[in-house]
């Protein structure tokens, strides 16, 4: 199949607003893929790459060249290409995965440029996410959308599921199973405002610790244990204290699901930055381990000795971990239908330094890959009113569009450079809707001050914009040497001048601890 089929589509769907037409569109290019071109469909299609780490930033989305005139490129020369990005490494490797990109750019039309710059930039918004391509791959191989996800449920990716009903037929889906040693897709949480609003929708139900640590799927079989992350990266070699953990439980045969964290003496976590540095460590795994040790704890039992629990209600799930795992090694967790019990729960683990509670239904079964409707994550939401002191211009489904902001805190007492300026936090172009984008457009190039530098507009710090954010991370990029985490934006504040933004003294001050 060509790229440019497929651009069609991802353009068709993404200016259609009806679920079940967005459906068909991508049902009717599935069925004329050719076998190997299906994963790269329905990734591309999903808004992603194959590859998840290509190594290619914005900075390589600068320059593009001119489009050419004519189609050519096969889809699976393009998946190839990036195959052969995301390998590079070494000196000059960003320069040789640059030009590689931009070779495979020339030879794209401008609807397949616009395709694959916004499956780089992680900004192509195209309405087909996993829902979507779940039943488009049903409809394409005429076969029940609920025996699709069973399939992928336990085989844990679509891609693979959907080239074998494709090719195979619908006997295709009856070999999959859950199988020791292959990592499911994990569960994922809906959201609400505040405990009371979760227990409105569950009731009873476990209120658990939510904790800021790596999300990990422990596998084992008889004397082999695998650990797989939230991405189903395998990182074993990398967590022997998990591995020893699992190795000391009564059983052979199991896969739990749970997280594991980095634990200061006195049981505070310490910042998530920690723990996920001590997970990049792949040599002297020893030594890091030394420096951060790591603890594990688990919530969910999917499966032990033989008995599959993914179907199970969630409070069969619980008792199975709790015969097979000891109190230390398990979330805190209560179950109640008491608002004000729940409330002063979330609150200690706030107060211990966690992120917040997950409410889960004790009837619902383990809905991998879904966020469920029988999970639900509270916990505070940080707002700040910060300045924006420049802007990129935007990639992709965004270009012609300034995107990326660049946020600052005030310094009046002028402890990170002069008195009155203000420190820079990190960027965002998380929450911006299309109607914030042509508003921030006009508004900013208004306030652009000087010539723009490459792809980024300085801007006279004049506009207040209010960011929703998880929490702060160390960052020797900035001059206060923090960044913020998941920074979102919610709203400007036209209403606030400069003057009244938020301090950096004030952002240390709220994250202390």
């Amino acid at each position: 199949m060509l790229l440019a089929e497929l651009a069609q589509t991802s353009t068709a769907v993404g200016a259609t607003a009806a679920r079940s037409a967005k459906v068909q569109r991508v049902a009717a290019v599935l069925r004329r893929c050719d076998p190997v071109d299906v994963p790269v469909a329905v990734a591309y299609l999903s808004g992603e790459l194959r590859q998840r780490r290509t190594g290619l930033g914005h900075a390589a989305l600068r320059d593009v060249p001119a489009p050419a005139e004519q189609p050519s490129l096969r889809l699976i020369d393009v998946d190839t290409a990036f195959e052969r990005i995301a390998g590079l490494a070494g000196s000059g490797s960003s320069a040789q995965r640059r030009r590689l990109l931009h070779d495979l750019l020339s030879a794209c039309t401008a609807e397949e440029q616009r395709l694959l710059l916004g499956l780089v930039s992680g900004e192509l918004r195209q309405g087909a996410q996993d829902g979507v391509m779940l039943e488009a791959v049903a409809q394409a191989a005429a076969v029940p959308a609920a025996d699709v996800r069973r399939a992928v449920t336990l085989a844990g990716a679509l891609a693979t599921v959907a080239a074998a009903v494709l090719a195979e037929g619908p006997s295709a889906l009856e070999r999959f199973g859950l199988e020791l040693g292959r990592p499911l897709r994990p569960m994922l949480a809906q959201s609400a405002s505040g405990v009371a609003a979760a227990l409105e929708r569950l009731s009873p139900a476990a209120v658990e610790w939510k904790l800021d640590g790596i999300r990990v799927q422990v596998h084992r079989d008889g004397e082999r244990v695998a650990v797989f992350t939230r991405t189903l990266d395998e990182i074993t070699g990398r967590v022997p204290e998990v591995v020893e953990a699992a190795l000391a439980l009564p059983a052979r045969r199991f896969v739990l699901d749970g997280e594991v964290i980095g634990l200061r003496a006195d049981g505070r976590p310490h910042p998530f930055q920690v723990t996920a540095s001590r997970l990049a460590t792949r040599s002297d795994v020893a030594a890091a381990r030394e420096r951060t040790p790591l603890s594990v704890l688990l919530f969910d039992a999917l499966h032990v000795e033989g008995e599959d629990l993914v179907g199970a209600p969630g409070r069969l799930r619980w008792a199975a971990l709790e015969r097979l795992v000891p109190p230390g090694q398990r979330v805190p967790r209560i179950v109640t239908d008491d608002v004000a019990r729940a409330e002063a729960f979330a609150a200690d683990a706030v107060a211990r330094g966690h992120e917040g509670v997950v409410v889960k239904s004790l009837e619902a079964p383990y809905e991998a890959g879904r966020r469920g409707a029988g999970w639900i994550k509270v916990k505070p939401r940080h707002t700040l009113d910060l300045v924006v002191l420049a802007v990129e211009w935007g990639h992709g489904r965004r270009a012609g569009w300034l995107s990326n902001l660049h946020l600052g805190a005030r310094d009046p007492e002028g402890a990170y450079g002069p008195a009155g300026s203000f420190v820079m936090l990190g960027k965002t172009f998380k929450g911006l809707t299309d109607a914030m984008l042509r508003w921030q457009t006009q508004r900013l190039l208004a306030l652009a001050d000087g010539p723009a530098d490459g792809w980024v507009v300085r801007v006279r710090p004049e506009l207040v914009v209010e960011v929703a954010f998880d929490g702060v991370q160390a960052s020797p990029r900035y001059p206060a040497g923090v960044a913020l985490r998941f920074a979102r934006v919610l709203r400007f504040r036209e209403d606030k001048a400069a003057a009244e933004a938020d301090t950096i003294a004030g952002l240390l001050a709220l994250t202390a601890g």
